[in-house]
């Protein structure tokens, strides 16, 4: 009998391992999946080492495989014309995965920072898209799809990522892309046929970490850096396993304005007045709080203990905490005085209203929950901004200086591991052995494109560069060097990769714009390449110009006329060469065939001209055919022209007939 039991156990024990081969496959493969049409698309997973895995779909086409060594399968598949819905099912011995509603249309990659991050519904209040609501109201496009790739950093190439693919509708448009749903929507309209877009962005990133390690490593200034992040990885896993041991909130599973509200993390005795912080570390407040807390997004509770004046007690008061980036619930007294709740708010100055009934003490304490969801977050403005007043008597009390500070739940992925309000859990937290984040080079490639690789795309679109302002002689080798990284991953030496060039903003002492915008014009080197100028739609004084539409339909444009052979002007003017004759310097320009156009002239012309001595002038404009002619009466031999080179630009003036505006530019390079 002993021996029956034993070999029925080995029985089910093979039956349960064996049961799907170990097969995996990335998050890309699921349901409502778009595949690029007419080509040889790329279909690959995990399994058992030596497994053999077979596809079939339900447009006639099989493939099979074996998985290797190290347990990776790859094979291609041949995708029909443009249509659907098909199938495809995706079997082993013990797995058989079967994938629904899936489109066969035009597929593109959608990545960069935050301007290509900001959803149609916008970041409101101030980071709004120009007419959300209705273009959301609209949005019943079933044959576009959507895939958002999580936000992750890792230190070496990851193999999945989280996402998933879903038809664009009013209910999704709101929370995708607003400049990739514009040029979905505009490639889709002009087409006719489904569009995939998969969308992988990160707000505030430096290009350097949307670069492969490998590519990375061939560059004389990160050579020594790269072996430092990859050599984290054991650090990583550790992380990893250590938070695993804790319950978790899946922020994927909670949506809309509620998807921040009434979380509980364990830690309710946080904001009572009765809650014991002896143990708590300190930090100077206003300040970011990655100044203490290296690698970390997530909930961190912060708290003060004040004395008021005698007179103060039973008055109401004002509570000025300044901005907090990004989310708080701020409590005094163990009474909740108010809160932002919700993603967008980030800019916005806190300050609540203290109840007289509240104000019954002379020591108060103050409470203050803050979520961080990505880079800089904390109660981080200026000391001024931070205090408590008593209106009636016109006095306040500054609250800079040390605060008590607990984290008790950490960001990751989609997920917040909640860690509770004991101090000793945080303190057993892995000590970080490098400092990362998402600028950290290679590290969005490896958790945010290397999962995508080898999916086979068109092509793709990138608006970033706003944080690489400060450095635009690095970027003229980094665009481009990253560029060529992804056509080789992918596996496409000619991939279309069409950007955005950023649009001036004040910057102040972060760097001159206008180099960064130079060192984009100049990676039009590359062959398969298109730039969008965004100077008339760009906003001096905000990072976000809300005029989303124009980008992604600007980018649409070089798609349509390179990739789908459609007879539209796809660029405005760029210089191409100068004469100088008479005193005066004449301009021609590409894409300008039909002439060029001046526009608000009146308000300035935007131009400047300089002889052999530097200083650059005022200038005149006015067109000859397709040329500029350029001059200043202040200029007698001049020899270089500049165009709306500055930080700021407040007067456009320059297009062409198709209504599209010239970039920045400069004829010398002192």
């Amino acid at each position: 009998m002993k021996k029956m039991i034993l070999a029925l156990l080995a029985v089910v024990f093979q039956t349960i391992s064996g049961q799907n081969n170990g097969i995996i496959l990335p998050e890309l493969f699921s349901d409502n999946m778009m595949l690029q049409r007419e080509t040889e698309a790329s279909v690959w997973g995990k399994g058992s080492p030596g497994v053999k895995i077979e596809i079939e779909t339900s447009w006639g086409e099989k493939a099979f495989c074996t998985a290797g060594k190290n347990g990776r399968w790859s094979t291609k598949i041949k995708t029909p014309k443009a249509g659907g819905p098909f199938e495809m099912v995706i079997k082993s011995d013990g797995f058989n995965k079967k994938i629904k509603n899936i489109l066969s249309g035009e597929v593109w990659l959608c990545s960069g920072q935050s301007n290509m991050e900001m959803p149609l519904s916008g970041w409101p209040p101030r980071d709004t898209i120009l007419n959300s609501s209705k273009e959301i109201s609209e949005a019943a496009y079933p044959q576009i799809r959507f895939f958002t790739v999580t936000k992750k950093i890792s230190v070496i190439p990851e193999f999945s990522c989280s996402g998933s693919w879903t038809e664009c509708s009013p209910k999704t448009a709101g929370d995708f892309s607003a400049a990739a749903f514009f040029f979905g929507k505009k490639l889709y309209k002009e087409l006719g046929i489904p569009v995939g877009l998969i969308h992988s962005s990160w707000g505030g990133t430096q290009i350097e970490a949307w670069t492969s390690p490998d590519y990375l490593e061939k560059l004389e200034e990160y050579k020594d850096d790269i072996p430092k992040i990859t050599g984290a990885a054991g650090y990583f896993s550790e992380l990893e396993k250590w938070r695993s041991k804790f319950k978790a909130i899946d922020l994927s599973k909670r949506t809309g304005d509620a998807k921040w509200v009434s979380l509980d993390f364990d830690d309710k005795i946080c904001s009572s007045s009765f809650c014991d912080d002896s143990k708590w570390s300190e930090m100077n407040i206003p300040s970011f709080m990655e100044e203490k807390l290296i690698d970390y997004d997530g909930a961190v509770w912060f708290r003060k203990t004040i004395e008021i004046p005698e007179k103060w007690l039973g008055k109401k008061l004002e509570l000025s905490l300044g901005p907090i980036d990004d989310m708080d619930v701020t409590y005094v007294n163990g009474v909740k005085v108010g809160g932002f709740e919700k993603e967008g708010f980030w800019q916005a100055e806190r300050r609540y209203e203290v109840a007289e009934y509240i104000n019954s003490e002379k020591n108060i304490s103050i409470a203050v929950r803050v979520i961080d969801n990505q880079s800089g977050g904390g109660i981080y403005g200026k000391p001024e901004d931070v205090f408590i007043k008593c209106p009636e008597l016109n006095e306040k009390i500054s609250l800079a200086g040390k605060w008590k500070f607990l984290p008790v739940a950490e960001y990751s992925g989609t997920k917040l591991f909640v860690y509770g309000s004991d101090p000793a859990v945080f303190a057993s937290r892995p000590a970080s052995v490098i400092s990362l984040n998402q600028d950290t080079p290679s590290v969005l490639y490896n958790a945010m494109i290397s999962p995508l690789v080898p999916f086979t795309f068109k092509g793709s679109i990138w608006y970033q560069g706003e944080d690489n302002v400060g450095n635009p002689e690095g970027y003229k080798k980094l665009f481009p060097h990253m560029i060529n990284c992804w056509r080789e991953k992918f596996q496409n030496p000619l991939f279309p990769f069409y950007y955005v060039q950023i649009a001036p903003y004040n910057y102040g002492d972060l760097g001159q714009s206008q180099l960064l915008r130079e060192a984009q014009l100049k990676t039009l080197f590359l062959q398969n390449t298109g730039m969008i100028v965004t100077m008339d739609i760009g906003n001096n004084y905000n990072i976000h110009p809300a005029n989303k539409k124009d980008v992604g339909e600007r980018l649409a444009l070089w798609a349509l006329a390179k990739d789908y052979g459609k007879n539209v002007v796809f660029s405005g003017p760029l210089y191409k060469s100068h004469t100088v004759k008479d005193g005066k310097i004449i301009l021609s320009f590409d894409y300008a065939d039909d002439g060029i156009v001046l526009k608000n002239i009146e308000k300035g012309t935007g131009f400047e001209i300089a002889g052999e001595d530097k200083i650059f002038k005022k200038a005149d404009i006015k067109t000859e055919g397709n040329n500029l002619i350029v001059s200043s009466s202040e200029v007698k031999n001049p020899v270089a022209v500049r165009y709306a080179w500055e930080n700021m630009v407040f007067n456009v003036t320059l297009f062409n007939k198709a209504g599209l505006p010239a970039p920045s530019f400069r004829t010398d390079e002192w």
